[in-house]
């Protein structure tokens, strides 16, 4: 089956079979790696992508279900060499260990902060609920959460 989307504004036509998912593509196909593979059953976050700027789990979703759409992996988030804000923040508070929870983390915060740029604890601690980290007891990423919401409505 032919798709036709764009990923971190690269526009990709792949041929893939119907059973392809969208982290296969990423991963396997266009080689970046940066998304994470871990339960394969969508309840982990590790895999968590900004679909038309939604955040999804890659996992299970099918490449076919992308087609037309945008897609920005951690790879995307950057500006050429300059980190994102949130990225900055996730470096600056501590916000990984071993830090394969974190481009989900991050992607999902851009999420959030893209639908609530000022959001409370309360509502970092629901959002990000759905991303299971296993090593930092979340202190840090919330740190990292609430100082990249501070830092991108200062720059808005």
């Amino acid at each position: 089956m032919k798709i036709d989307l764009k990923v971190n504004g690269k526009r990709e036509r792949r041929e893939v079979p119907p059973s392809r998912t969208l982290l296969e593509l990423v991963r396997e196909d266009l080689g970046l790696t940066g998304t994470k593979a871990y339960c394969h059953s969508g309840i982990c976050g590790a895999c968590t992508v900004l679909l038309d700027g939604a955040a999804v789990s890659s996992c299970s979703l099918l490449a076919a279900q992308a087609d037309g759409a945008e897609v920005t992996t951690i790879e995307g988030l950057a500006d050429g060499g300059v980190l994102h804000p949130i990225q900055q923040a996730f470096i600056d508070h501590f916000g990984f260990q071993c830090g394969y929870c974190t481009p989900g983390m991050v992607l999902l915060t851009k999420a959030l902060l893209d639908e609530v740029p000022e959001p409370t604890r309360d509502e970092i601690v629901r959002y990000m609920g759905g991303n299971i980290c296993r090593c930092t007891g979340y202190a840090g990423i919330l740190a990292s959460v609430e100082a990249a919401a501070k830092t991108m409505s200062r720059e808005a």
